[in-house]
């Protein structure tokens, strides 16, 4: 099982993922592809993001039985406790650097 997640992508990012996988929602892509073809989805949404971003969830032989990769500026960061992937969240921006200051 893939699961592939963007925010803010281009359409023709999106209609490459289309291709692919099955968009149940919008910006969430699901599918059943192989290592290779995940790795090419990979690169061309690498290649493809600009100001958006991405996160792909994969099923794999994992203690939490899966695996993923993020790309992007997102609060969420993946970080590596005892082998484990988890998930951290950056500190909310105060209201000067929402703003700009």
């Amino acid at each position: 099982m893939l699961v592939i997640v963007v925010e803010n992508a281009p359409p023709r990012l999106r209609g490459r993922l289309a291709v692919w996988l099955v968009e149940v929602r919008a910006g969430v892509y699901v599918g059943n592809l192989s290592r290779r073809v995940r790795e090419m989805l990979w690169q061309q949404i690498e290649a493809g993001i600009e100001d958006g971003n991405a996160v792909m969830v994969w099923s794999t032989n994992t203690e939490s039985g899966f695996d993923f990769l993020t790309l992007g500026k997102n609060r969420r960061i993946p970080i590596e406790l005892d082998g484990l992937k988890l998930v951290s969240f950056l500190p909310e921006p105060d209201e000067g650097e929402k703003e700009g200051w």
